[in-house]
């Protein structure tokens, strides 16, 4: 974890109760975080409020002294800050921050700052849509400013579409994007997560214990180092990351190799961490099967399934193939067969009793040219440590 110091700004809008949320999420990730508010905000939410949650002054006025007594807050602020956050920012902030006005605490920090600034839109789906926001919103990206696109929905006003400030988490989620090496710049890439499903009736099947975990937080890491990033992704017990150029459910392995080989095209690189079926169901019944009467067990045939990641390092113009091997026993030694099986240049070797299902990982990282292994640590680490190794190699 790479804890930062977060100035998030409060512009006037009813989305400001969300900020509340996102700054116990901040402060969860580890994180300090810095609240300074316009004199709007504070109608909607109390300073008190804040100050509780994050556990440092609120900043409400240009010239307060809560940041270091001279006089200098607008200054002083984004000076000890990493990145400044304005969520919500309402149009008229957006407005007067496109066009250099530094006329209340919130545009003073934003013309005065150092740090980089990013804005989380919230208002009105006609504001939102207006042209003279439309052209202050390209101004900012212009400028350098990261736009967080708004969400579409049911507005407190009663009318429904673009404008809602996106969740808490969702912005919880991205937010790191901004201080990430971007290793990855430009490249593309496909992912696998989740476990696959295989019926044996409409109501049972044969699965496994995969969490979908290590798959998502390598889909934030590749994100975050800049890459364009697709998911094709099983049962999963986690939320899917924002910001994917594609994200398709595919629950069976057949779905997902049919997933896999309609989108590889193009792709950098492809890497397989869904927990995939080896075997399908070959006499799955279309109706639930029921105890027979003498008690005889229904047979089960098996046939084999498609292997996804042979399949993707066989095409004659495959990506940059990395593969999982999930092992309970001699798991490097099981690990550097299914690499040259595979005929892949990366693998990642884990034990299942420390990974799946679970939010940690112990990953020893196998390549063409030697081994790495890493302690243990929560999965976005080992993501990040595993995007580390790609980049060195494509």
């Amino acid at each position: 974890m790479i804890n930062k110091h977060i100035l998030l700004g409060i512009s006037g809008g009813i989305a400001a109760y969300k900020s509340c949320e996102l700054v116990r999420l901040l402060k969860k990730q580890g994180h300090s975080v810095t609240v300074a508010m316009s004199r709007a905000a504070t109608e909607f939410v109390s300073p008190l409020t804040f100050q509780a949650l994050s556990g440092n002054p609120v900043l409400t006025e240009t010239h307060g002294g809560a940041s270091g007594g001279n006089g200098m807050a607008h200054i002083n602020l984004t000076r000890r800050a990493d990145v400044f956050l304005i969520a919500p920012a309402s149009a008229n902030t957006i407005a007067k921050i496109a066009g250099g006005i530094a006329d209340n605490l919130l545009t003073n920090l934003a013309a005065a700052r150092k740090c980089p600034l990013a804005v989380a839109p919230a208002m009105n789906v006609e504001m939102w849509s207006n042209p003279a926001n439309q052209r202050n919103i390209a101004q900012l990206r212009s400028d350098g400013i990261t736009v967080f696109q708004p969400a579409e929905g049911e507005q407190v006003c009663g009318e429904t579409g673009v404008g809602r400030m996106p969740e808490a988490a969702e912005l919880a989620d991205l937010l790191p994007d901004m201080w990430s090496a971007k290793l990855l710049q430009g490249k593309k890439v496909l992912i696998t997560a989740g476990a696959t499903f295989e019926a044996i009736d409409p109501v049972r099947g044969i699965t496994n214990i995969s969490s979908g975990q290590m798959g998502m937080a390598i889909a934030r890491a590749c994100r975050a180092a800049g890459a364009e990033v697709s998911l094709v992704y099983g049962q999963i017990q986690t939320g899917l990351p924002t910001g994917l150029a594609h994200a398709e459910q595919a629950v069976s392995a057949e779905a997902m190799y049919r997933a896999v080989m309609n989108h590889i095209g193009g792709q950098d690189i492809f890497i397989s961490v869904a927990a995939v079926a080896d075997y399908k169901v070959k006499n799955s019944s279309a109706q639930k099967l029921k105890k027979t009467a003498d008690g005889t067990p229904p047979l089960i045939e098996l046939a084999e399934n498609p292997d996804i990641l042979a399949a993707a390092a066989s095409l004659s113009n495959a990506p940059f193939c990395v593969g999982f091997a999930a092992e309970s026993e001699n798991m490097l030694e099981h690990a550097r067969a299914k690499r040259l099986k595979k005929n892949i240049p990366m693998l990642v070797a884990n034990d299942v009793a420390v990974a799946m299902g679970k939010s940690t990982n112990r990953i020893t990282i196998i390549t063409e040219t030697g081994e790495t292994t890493f302690p243990e640590t929560d999965k976005d680490q080992a993501a990040a440590e595993i995007v580390k190794t790609i980049a060195q190699s494509v």
